[in-house]
């Protein structure tokens, strides 16, 4: 097998290599294949890469390469994780979204449009190259933020092999493992909605549907609650859903006290971020022995780890709060769980972004959804959910209707769509505004957009 990393210089790479290596006689993996259009960057963790697979005795090796042809060429599956405009795109989108007083968060409204604008039309032709040049029946793994209203793109052009991956889909079911010391792979749950605003309602052990309910008194448990970001609700909220909520529904159901807190905050997580791989980098850079590389690396994305959403976790580490092992590699393990399940024709289960074709009640056939499915050597297959709450599903059609016209405005390259899009979001929900965000990050990103009409 022959996999492909495109964004493979990225500081989150390293992240994959241990579990790569304890798949790979799995897999049959002979190749893997870095490509970054930054050949400094791809040079400074490639060589890190290389180092871990050497030092874990790996039976693959590692290719670098700035030729995306190359690179997709006869790849069985390939893995997107790129980032036009870089960190400082991230930190430009976020700091508009302040200046105008609402939430600036690259996933969430509306620095998640002024992510995907760029984002989605440069995964388009990735996704164009693989179809054209790698093997057949290769499918595409995005990683890429905002990975859910990129899916959609992506779908609505015509591309079929498309995943949308995101390790905060399968979160309650890696909680509810952490806590109570059961593999996941005993448990099965059931997660619906969209990207980055999902709900599960279940997580049963050994037998799927037919299995003991273990996530109800989980919910009920205080211990469980404190030791999980679901403390970061309000109790009463807590007692009304009775559902594992995705952290950031934070950003939805405390809106107001988010906002707030946030605008008070002298730096953004986008100048965070870019910030700390500033620092990695230029520390990367004065040092060529690779051993003395991997540590800084380690320690520098410790420090981002702790950072996560440190708003409403207290200062919590989020490191700390995560299991550790095997099946909890974040994006790492759901994408890779994906690629061994259907190069083994072997059934695994996980939530993931794909078209609903009927898996949740309510949502059109061709929606970009965040579901639970069964991955095997046909791909992914939604799980059927059926009907869900009414308050679940008019949230879920609402930030819909924002995604697909944010994807047709991408598509077209249209200013009057993006405007849509955009006033449509039920956190933003004005035209004015809307006018004024599209406006700030065109002019902010033309050189990554091109010219929209």
């Amino acid at each position: 097998m022959k996999l492909t990393i495109i964004g493979g210089g990225s500081v989150r790479t390293p992240r994959l290599i241990p579990s790569l290596v304890r798949r790979a006689p799995r897999l049959g993996l002979q190749e893997l294949w870095l490509m970054d259009s930054d050949p400094e960057r791809l040079e400074l963790i490639g060589g890190m890469c290389g180092r871990q697979v050497e030092q874990l005795d790996a039976g693959f090796r590692v290719f670098t390469s700035s030729d995306a042809q190359a690179a997709v060429m006869d790849a069985s599956h390939v893995i997107t994780s790129i980032r036009p405009g870089l960190e400082a795109g991230r930190a430009a989108d976020e700091r508009i979204a302040f200046g105008l007083g609402v939430l600036g968060q690259e996933t969430t409204g509306g620095a998640g449009f002024a992510m995907a604008m760029r984002s989605a039309p440069a995964i388009l032709e990735y996704a164009r190259l693989v179809e054209r040049l790698a093997a057949p029946g290769a499918w595409l793994f995005n990683f890429t933020n905002p990975a859910g209203l990129v899916a959609q793109v992506l779908h609505d052009a015509g591309m079929k092999r498309v995943v949308g991956i995101c390790d905060s889909a399968n979160k309650a079911r890696n909680e509810t493992s952490r806590f109570l010391g059961v593999p996941q792979d005993r448990l099965r749950h059931e997660v619906y909605g969209l990207n980055h605003l999902s709900w599960t309602r279940s997580v049963r052990i050994d037998e799927g549907d037919g299995g003991e309910e273990m996530l109800s008194a989980l919910l009920g448990d205080e211990k469980f609650v404190q030791a999980t970001h679901m403390k970061i609700f309000s109790p009463g909220l807590r007692a009304e859903e009775k559902v594992f909520l995705n952290e950031y529904l934070h950003y939805f159901y405390h809106r107001d006290e988010v906002l707030a807190q946030l605008l008070q905050e002298k730096e953004t997580r986008g100048e965070q971020v870019l910030r700390l791989t500033e620092q990695l980098l230029r520390k990367l850079r004065a040092t060529s022995d690779v051993d003395v590389q991997l540590a800084i690396w380690q320690e520098i994305m410790d420090q981002r780890s702790k950072s996560y959403m440190a708003h409403a976790r207290g200062g919590a580490d989020r490191k700390k709060q995560e299991a550790v092992g095997e099946d909890d590699e974040g994006y790492a393990a759901v994408a890779l769980g994906c690629v061994e399940a259907i190069a083994r024709d072997e059934p695994a289960w996980t939530g993931l972004n794909v078209p609903n074709k009927g898996a949740i009640a309510g949502m059109d056939a061709d929606d970009v959804v965040e579901v639970s499915c069964r991955v095997d050597g046909r791909g992914p297959v939604p799980a059927p959910i059926g009907d869900v709450p009414e308050r679940h599903l008019a949230l879920m059609r609402s930030v819909k209707v924002y995604e697909r016209l944010a994807s047709r405005a991408i598509l077209q390259r249209s200013r009057s769509l993006a405007v849509q899009a955009l006033s449509a979001h039920p956190l933003l929900g004005s035209w004015p505004l809307a006018e004024k965000l599209f406006d700030a990050f065109y002019q902010a990103q033309r050189d990554f957009v091109g010219t929209w009409r």
